[in-house]
């Protein structure tokens, strides 16, 4: 490619000198090339006097496509390397089932306006997925950061409370210490594998776990958040679930200076990929959207 670059440049500028400046080479190499491009097809295209360079009639034939390969490759290239500085292009997400619906679906149209080279594919649920073999670009995950295969990026800082309604309190007594769920109904998320335990901190720092009992199970915190409201129990829960519950009052939390607040969200995605435009665009307009203090905990 090369040697036909060489050959094209010489045949427009109808000089040596010239087509190895606009290539950055030296005069010699350009010939050189020129003429092992030549050897190659067997055909002379350029005849070369002192004074001028004329195409011959195989040259004249080979100009015209080699001049529309180079073009089409130059074409390809600043196509790619648009694609590349551009966000286009389909991003499939993967995302928890309560944070997706509440906050992420709501964020989507938003992003969409600003990048509208983008398609989305939103795929929700509450399983931990493999990123790579079920063909994610990324995914948005809730928890504790530690050692994985994947590269994480924290993009706001996720809080716990325990709450009930104002009701259920009224009924039972508000406890004041972790130790004080022993006489209370405890509402569980089930997914996690500790259901009868509730982690707690002591003043120290130290962890507290807490046996704890109640009617009802759920892997569903949009159905713990329900059946808080109705009085049914206590349970812990994020603020980016029951939030407004807690700024209107309909839910009261509890035990706050005992619950650990070392949960973050984060994307998620595997470093064995380029971080594209399109997946570097979202992290960033997810970030900005939540940030160190997410609105669902601002307090009206």
């Amino acid at each position: 490619m090369s040697a036909i670059e060489a050959f094209v440049r010489v045949a427009e500028a109808q000089s040596f000198s010239e087509a190895a400046r606009q290539l950055g080479k030296s005069k010699s190499v350009v010939s050189r090339q020129v003429g092992a491009l030549e050897s190659e097809l067997g055909v002379r295209l350029l005849q070369r006097t002192t004074r001028s360079i004329t195409l011959t009639e195989a040259g004249r034939g080979f100009l015209d496509r080699a001049a529309s390969i180079l073009s089409e490759i130059e074409d390809a290239i600043l196509s790619t390397s648009r694609l590349q500085a551009e966000p286009r292009g389909c991003l499939r997400i993967n995302a928890p089932m309560s944070f997706g619906f509440l906050h992420l679906a709501p964020a989507l149209p938003d992003f969409l306006e600003r990048y509208s080279e983008i398609q989305v594919d939103l795929v929700m649920n509450d399983r931990i997925v493999d990123i790579v073999d079920e063909g994610f670009d990324l995914a948005f995950r809730i928890g504790r950061l530690t050692e994985s295969s994947l590269v994480a990026r924290r993009l706001a800082p996720i809080r716990m409370a325990v709450c009930a309604s104002p009701s259920y309190l009224a009924r039972h007594g508000i406890p004041t210490t972790p130790e004080d769920l022993g006489q209370h109904s405890c509402l569980f998320y089930s997914a996690l594998s500790l259901t009868g335990e509730w982690r707690f901190v002591r003043p120290d720092g130290s962890p507290w776990l807490i046996s704890v009992q109640g009617s009802m199970r759920a892997n569903n915190g949009d159905a713990l958040r329900a059946a808080a409201l109705k009085g049914l129990g206590l349970s812990i829960l994020p603020t980016f679930i029951v939030g407004r519950d807690l700024q209107a009052g309909s839910l009261v939390s509890v035990l706050n200076d005992f619950v650990p607040q070392d949960l973050g969200l984060y994307a998620v995605y595997s470093h064995s990929r380029l971080l594209s435009p399109k997946v570097r665009a979202i992290i960033d307009f997810m970030a900005e959207r939540f940030g160190h203090q997410p609105y669902w905990d601002l307090v009206e």
